[in-house]
């Protein structure tokens, strides 16, 4: 997807990964900014700031989903027991003080933040393939 006469700049490079790690929010503020004083963003830079802010949605949306669904599902005896045990097991401290489910968001931030300081376009499959197919260059 990358041009290679269309090497990415230094602040895109930024911008990019402090927009995944701030789930969106930086690519929020960088997308006003270029709307108010009438720039372009580059397709780089906008393909990353759309994924994060698709990732921070999905993932925001999918944690009241599974909030809804366990919080109906307690109510039943035998399941509660076993939801209790579940989410005691992935919520409880793993890895230097983070749960697994917490460790597996910071290792995809992580990684998305890394290859966007090499100048790549990050994959998340389903959600990069939303955002290839929806980002207009």
């Amino acid at each position: 997807m990358q041009n290679k006469y269309t090497q990415p700049l230094l602040m895109e490079k930024i911008i990019a990964a402090f927009s995944y790690i701030t789930f969106g929010f930086v690519g929020f503020i960088w997308l006003l900014i270029g709307i108010f004083t009438k720039k372009s963003i580059r397709p780089y830079l906008k393909y990353h700031i759309f994924q994060s802010i698709f990732l921070a949605i999905t993932y925001f949306l999918l944690c009241q989903i599974l909030n809804l669904v366990l919080n109906i599902l307690s109510i039943i005896p035998i399941i509660n027991q076993i939801i209790l045990q579940i989410t005691f097991y992935l919520n409880a401290p793993f890895f230097f003080g983070f749960s697994f489910i917490q460790g597996c968001i910071y290792a995809i931030l992580f990684y998305l933040a890394f290859t966007c300081f090499q100048g790549q376009y990050s994959y998340l499959p389903w959600i990069s393939d939303i955002i290839k197919a929806n980002i207009r260059d």
